[in-house]
């Protein structure tokens, strides 16, 4: 059976639960509830549930090590699985993307983002897939207090729409490929109900 480790970025605990930078977790949490699963196992630094969808055995992972130091919890999973980073999806949160709006991606720079660049330290490399949650940048002030911030009710709608049009990426991708999803989903808007 094929082994894919898809793991969500954030920070761990409640202060952090809501926030824009916790896209990632709230994306396998999304998962957890709709799947029926608990990820709740402690392992790699990092909290653990196994989803076995069509024939593929999903690891979604939880890096419980803070943002800046995912690539500790990712690396010691990819070991323990015997896994290449091809068969890596990271979930992440990106200003670059306006919020509504979700992406795939195959391989490249981290942009700033810090958990990536942590990834791509621990791994030497950055051909790993990225599934890229579109948080908008703010108009003024801080990234970092802004990423830090809370969704507000209406962003969180928006946010609940993007959430299940990524998990149709995913499933896509998995099925079919990731330039097949890429090429049906890359270019859709989740803003409007």
């Amino acid at each position: 059976m094929k082994t894919v480790i898809v793991a969500g970025l954030g920070n761990p605990g409640p202060k952090y639960q809501w926030t824009r930078h916790n896209a990632g977790f709230l994306f396998l949490e999304r998962i957890a509830r709709l799947e029926g699963l608990s990820i709740t196992r402690k392992q790699f630094g990092g909290l653990t549930a196994e989803w076995e969808r069509n024939g593929t055995r999903l690891i979604l992972l939880k890096p419980q090590t803070f943002m800046n130091l995912s690539g500790r919890s990712i690396m010691p999973a990819l070991q323990f699985y015997k896994a290449a980073p091809e068969q890596l999806i990271v979930v992440h949160d990106e200003i670059d993307l306006p919020l509504g709006v979700a992406r795939l991606k195959q391989g490249g720079g981290h942009g700033g983002q810090n958990g990536l660049r942590s990834i791509m330290e621990q791994l030497g490399r950055g051909d790993f897939t990225r599934l890229r949650l579109g948080i908008g940048r703010p108009l003024h002030g801080d990234v970092t207090n802004y990423v830090l911030g809370t969704f507000t009710p209406p962003e969180m709608d928006i946010f609940a729409r993007v959430l299940d049009g990524a998990l149709e990426m995913l499933e896509t991708a998995l099925d079919e490929g990731v330039p097949k999803a890429m090429s049906l989903y890359n270019n859709k808007n989740y803003l409007e109900g």
